[in-house]
């Protein structure tokens, strides 16, 4: 059909009214043009003169051989040249899509000759434009509409679609329905001002059957993979499962009607701790790798599931993120030769016999099928050997009270369950040794009888840790609370002796209010003591340590003991040799002695022996103690024993608990303890108490053996020239300074910050009666503001430690930022050491404890501003 140009020797368009623009008109032209010459030559023939004539006939003649010879060698150009475009017009006009451009009213401008083979059009009458052929079809006319709305927008567009009939007729497609792509594009010829529309129509059959054969292909791999002997997923980098075949689906009792890409972790999937080998297969950068494990997979149900994995790891590529994974599986035990299956028996039994885990399988009545080495070694004290070799049941090996627990874990691994609890219970023979049970289920799908895997790990140490830090724990939060109690009541204490005191003040012994308000002090003083134990407790009462000898110690108190304890009780005290010494407050240790000694003595109302016996113990003896949490290192051991009632094994984690006490009510507070406790545990040491009922109790103390620091030696040297130096009788530096002062008078100006409103005012009205200037504040941030109204001119500041807003500590930071030289008092119910640690290095400051006297304030207030 298609025709040849003669010259160019390229197929012809069907259609191109568009190709010769302008070349009817300039014909018409040049032939009116003739015409009209000849008939003004005819009516002017005769009328003109000769000459002028021949003249324009001259002038003619020459316009014509001038366009002659322009049209000969191209500067003139009558008919239009297609030389320019010779190119474009053979691709398209041989391109084989059909291509047809319409103007804007519809009309055919151009068409080339396969756009008319792919109509059927034989002649350019039957060429039709696309929408005139596509509205036959509604597919195809929604498809032209679609594009039609594209091109007016100015945009390309392209729509593929099927038709069951042949283009330009009505007839069925004689090889079946046929598709096409259409493509529309906007002409815009520029200077002509025309804007037509450029249509190519294709015929994709063929390219379509070829993506058809290659999904039904793709399709019929994704079926045998679906259905493949073995399990198949794949994962994203996040770990995320992005597919999974029908064959692992089923495996696990996966749905897939439910499964959607990611919606699964392939952590999931997996039982125990086998992801740790999975993820330990890491790819190389641009490198994958391969590697088999041996792990459990974990089923819907919670049942577990063996399986061989093959996992390949993709490395990231192209700068992307991350890794993908691969994983094909096999059940466990498929496809193994024999001699495969022969080495794999012989490598678990060498690993079976030589793990340090105990190891036993169960049948599923929970009888014992065998064990390994360390299995038999652990548990021979509750049943014998070859019972255990002959198939005892496993329980015989568990705390009769722990059975049951043991009974429904094999119970689930019997039903195959993969997370089954672990079982802690205790030896039977041994109640002090603890173990925890592992239980995982067989489901291997042998013949084999075994039920279950037991790994049994012992926790005696664990537990004992967990009971000291448990008791460790219990003793501070009680410490914490006890010391919150303290503080508060030495402020309401601080508040009565202050008040009692300038009472006193104004009345004469003979007054009869006079021994009232002394009792009132009495029984203050004596509830201080009660607030002092519980602080020793808390461990933040006021310590002076020194360095001393426990034979020296025990020897001067053995007199007041035996006053204390009574006829009926003997003392006998045994001395070590060559004691340590050890550094700790004498007065707070010699209450503890006392104490020890008072709750012995009231242990043995019948009578009987109380034993004191020191010694010391090196660190190498101290493991062989087995006291629990006692640290490494030298010690010096003190002893108190008893030979009377002993303390119940359910009342040893009590004891140290402030108010707790077996006494009857109003023979003891049960502070002793406690305060003994706090004490030695102030002091760096430990008590351990031992305990039989009916045959008596002792206590155990150890203090850390002091090594004397150069500094010390120092210091002993400077005092023993001292008091060398003095004359006979002469007292030291600290005998003066104990020495009672008898004027307590001053004129200082005092800022006395305290938060407690009732001990500032009585603290403030105590100081003015002995001639201070006081100034009160109750607070740090308040203490700083009455300082800078009065420009710095305070003495020495009285202030507590414990404020809100800001505390002591802080205060005295705030303070010597401006006046490093003023003098300042610390008062508190807590040691020094509490809060000391809060201040600047080297900082210089008195202390007071709480509750305190007029007079201790006096004299505090009266030593600092003097020294």
């Amino acid at each position: 059909m298609a025709r040849e140009n003669q010259s160019g020797n390229y197929p012809t368009p069907i259609i191109d009214r568009h190709s010769k623009p302008g070349t009817v008109v300039r014909l018409i032209v040049l032939a009116i043009v003739l015409v009209g010459a000849a008939i003004a030559f005819v009516y002017l023939e005769g009328r003109v003169n000769t000459n002028l004539g021949l003249g324009l006939l001259g002038m003619l003649a020459m316009v014509g051989i001038f366009y002659l010879v322009s049209t000969v060698i191209g500067f003139v150009q009558i008919m239009p040249r297609a030389g320019g475009d010779v190119l474009s017009r053979i691709f398209i006009d041989g391109h084989p899509e059909g291509t047809v451009v319409t103007d804007k009213k519809g009309r055919v401008v151009y068409a080339n000759r396969t756009y008319a083979e792919l109509i059927g059009a034989d002649n350019p009458a039957d060429v039709l434009s696309i929408e005139a052929i596509m509205s036959r079809d509604s597919q195809a006319a929604e498809a032209v509409y679609r594009l039609t709305n594209q091109i007016r927008e100015g945009t390309e567009g392209q729509e593929e679609f099927r038709l069951l009939k042949t283009l330009g007729g009505s007839g069925d497609s004689p090889d079946g329905p046929r598709w096409y792509r259409l493509r529309a594009r906007l002409l815009d010829l520029g200077d002509a001002g025309e804007r037509l529309h450029a249509w190519q129509l294709s015929d994709i059959t063929a390219e379509r059957e070829e993506q058809e054969r290659f999904f039904r292909e793709l399709q019929h791999a994704i079926d045998y993979l679906d259905h493949a002997p073995a399990g198949f997923m794949s994962t994203g980098q996040g770990g995320e499962v992005v597919y999974i075949n029908a064959t692992l689906a089923d495996w696990i009792g996966l749905d897939l009607t439910r499964f959607t890409p990611g919606s699964i972790a392939l952590g999931d999937l997996v039982a125990g701790e086998g992801m740790a080998l999975i993820e330990s297969v890491q790819a190389a950068p641009g490198l994958d790798r391969t590697a088999t494990l041996d792990l459990d997979m974990l089923r819907r149900d919670g049942k577990s599931l063996p399986v061989r994995l093959v996992h390949r790891v993709s490395a990231a590529r192209d700068g992307a993120p991350g890794e993908s994974r691969t994983i094909v599986l096999q059940r466990s035990g498929e496809g193994a030769s024999a001699s495969e299956a022969a080495a794999a028996e012989t490598r678990f039994t060498r690993f079976f016999n030589n793990t340090p885990m105990a190891i036993a399988s169960v049948d599923s009545n929970g009888k014992i099928v065998r064990t390994n080495a360390p299995f038999l070694k652990m548990f021979s004290a509750a049943v014998a050997r070859d019972d255990l070799e002959k198939g005892a049941l496993f329980e015989t090996v568990v705390h009769e009270a722990d059975r049951k627990l043991l009974a429904a874990a094999l119970a689930d691994a019997s039903h195959g369950q993969g997370e089954i609890a672990p079982v802690d219970t205790r030896h039977a023979a041994d109640e002090e040794r603890f173990f925890r049970f592992y239980v995982t289920a067989v489901v291997d799908g042998s013949d084999s009888e075994e039920a279950a895997i037991i790994y049994a790990v012992e926790t005696t140490e664990q537990k004992a840790l967990e009971a000291q830090m448990a008791e460790t724990q219990k003793m501070n939060a009680v410490g914490t609370l006890a010391g919150g109690i303290a503080h508060d009541f030495n402020n309401v204490l601080t508040a009565i002796l202050l008040s009692a005191d300038h009472l006193l003040l104004s009345l004469r012994p003979s007054d009869s209010s006079f021994a009232d308000l002394m009792e009132i002090k009495r029984n203050a003083n004596r509830a201080a003591v009660l607030v002092r134990q519980l602080l020793a407790f808390s461990r933040k009462q006021t310590m002076r340590p020194t360095v001393l000898s426990m034979t020296d110690v025990i020897g001067d108190l053995r007199m007041l003991v035996d006053r204390l304890t009574g006829s009926n009780v003997k003392l006998d005290v045994e001395y070590g040799k060559d004691l340590w010494p050890v550094k700790t407050d004498i007065g707070q240790f010699e209450q503890v002695i006392i104490n020890l000694a008072v709750n012995a003595r009231d242990a043995m109302p019948e009578g009987g022996t109380i034993k004191i016996s020191t010694s010391n113990v090196e660190s190498d003896e101290v493991a062989g103690l087995n006291n629990r949490g006692m640290q490494e290192g030298d010690y010096v051991m003190i002893a108190v024993g008893d030979e009377g009632t002993g303390i119940a094994p359910d009342l040893m984690d009590k004891i140290f608990e402030p108010f707790f006490t077996t006494k009857d009510v109003g023979k003891g507070t049960g502070l002793g303890l406690s305060m003994v406790y706090g004490i030695i545990k102030q002091s760096g040491g430990y008590i351990y108490p031992e305990s039989e009922v009916g045959k008596g109790t002792t206590f155990r103390i150890y203090l850390p053996r002091h090594v004397e620091t150069q500094e010390e030696t120092i210091l002993a040297q400077a005092d023993d020239k001292e008091n060398a130096a003095q004359p006979a009788g002469a007292e030291g530096n600290g005998a003066g300074k104990s020495e009672e002062r008898t004027d307590l008078t001053g004129s200082a100006t005092v800022l006395l910050v305290e938060d407690e409103e009732a001990v500032r005012r009585g603290g403030k009205r105590m100081l003015e009666t002995r001639g201070y200037t006081v100034h009160e504040a109750g607070s740090g941030v308040e203490a700083l503001d009455v300082i800078q109204e009065l420009n710095g001119d305070v003495d020495i500041v009285v202030s507590d430690v414990v404020m809100p807003e800001m505390d002591g500590p802080t205060l005295l930071r705030e303070i010597r930022k401006e006046y490093p030289d003023l003098k300042f008092i610390f008062v508190s119910g807590y040691a020094e050491d509490a809060f000391a640690k809060n201040l600047p290095e080297n900082a210089q400051f008195g202390f007071l404890p709480k509750p305190f006297s007029l007079k201790q304030l006096a004299t505090a207030v009266k030593e600092v501003i003097e020294n």
